[in-house]
């Protein structure tokens, strides 16, 4: 290896961490452990409607395949967990809406790929062949096992990434490159142990077995992902939840470990880590488009997201306020709106 790339590599982490990211490591491009997992995964319909996960073929196993010459990835994640964060008083108060931790700052994609174009243009500084791509969960790549081939932490049972010393609340992202830097050891061991607290606490059971989520039962595929009518047997489950799901990262033990963020740009917007379900409930498309301009929010789309509200109304104890305001979206233009307002009306009537 020559001394160049491994100077080089360390002047990558050292750029890195002055660019905002909190863990960085490098790996080749070898997941055919990983490929066999993700097929095993398809092969069960576990991912549901998201029909983009079976179709780019071998291209998000084989990172090369996806962008040639690529042998080396570098791979960084960033802390998004606030100080003071008050989510999980929202999730114990049934009147308010609870929201993905991740979802109530910027919209991370953005972040994360600016800052990781801006480490790219460093490295070209010093090797001037280098070819590269970011990605931000924005592309047929599997964040999490390249993650844990650069040593970042281990994937938990519940299938998200977990760091010793980070936690689980950061982001990932990617940087595919041509150039040939030495490679971190992978993060080998499983720290989950026997504790399963995790597959306890999914309110759905969508975590079938460790690293095996159903997705089709998930909260946060049913909020967002999901774009057609929520299962039946599957909406008092939900809750509060109107997007997205935390409850496995919140149990999990090495969450006792996290650390504040220092990025304003995760901080909560528009006071929506305390929003009262009846209050959202009465924004127009336009409201909603103007309130989450930035926001990872506007994945689930107006109807989506007054969907997934209607739903946590009716999961609410009974009040006349909620029922006043499901009967007036009775007569909605949107047919999926009007569907479970009907439902959530029936529950708060029973």
């Amino acid at each position: 290896m020559s001394k160049d790339y491994q100077q080089l590599a360390k002047q990558i982490k050292t750029w890195a961490k002055d660019l905002g990211f909190d863990k960085v490591g490098i790996t080749d491009i070898d997941l055919s452990k990983h490929e066999r997992h993700l097929q095993n995964w398809l092969s069960k319909n576990f991912h549901g409607e998201m029909k983009y996960m079976e179709a780019h073929g071998t291209k998000r196993s084989r990172p090369n395949e996806l962008i040639p010459n690529t042998i080396r990835i570098i791979s960084v994640a960033m802390n998004y967990l606030p100080k003071d964060s008050t989510f999980i008083n929202a999730l114990k108060n049934p009147y308010r809406a609870y929201i993905s931790r991740y979802a109530l700052g910027r919209d991370y994609h953005k972040i994360i790929k600016k800052n990781l174009n801006k480490l790219a243009i460093k490295i070209k500084e010093v090797a001037t062949d280098l070819d590269y791509r970011a990605f931000v969960d924005s592309a047929p790549v599997l964040e999490k096992a390249l993650a844990e081939k650069a040593g970042l932490g281990w994937i938990g049972k519940h299938s998200n990434l977990i760091s010793k010393d980070e936690s689980s609340w950061f982001f990932l992202g990617e940087l595919f490159t041509n150039i040939p830097l030495p490679i971190d050891q992978p993060y080998k061991q499983d720290l989950c142990g026997t504790c399963q607290a995790c597959i306890d606490v999914c309110p759905t059971n969508a975590i079938v077995g460790p690293k095996q989520v159903d997705a089709r039962r998930c909260i946060s595929y049913l909020t967002i992902e999901l774009k057609t009518s929520i299962p039946v047997e599957l909406r008092p489950l939900m809750g509060n939840r109107i997007y997205g799901c935390d409850d496995c990262q919140i149990v999990c033990p090495w969450n006792k470990f996290a650390k504040a963020t220092t990025n304003d740009d995760f901080k909560p917007r528009h006071d929506l880590e305390v929003a009262e379900l009846l209050e959202l409930f009465k924004w127009d498309a336009e409201t909603f488009l103007k309130k989450t301009e930035g926001s990872a929010i506007r994945r689930t789309g107006y109807e989506g997201w007054m969907r997934n509200i209607a739903v946590a109304l009716g999961n609410a104890p009974f009040d006349l306020g909620i029922i006043n305001a499901l009967k007036e979206k009775k007569d909605h233009t949107s047919e999926l709106i009007r569907e479970h307002v009907e439902w959530a009306l029936a529950q708060q009537e029973k």
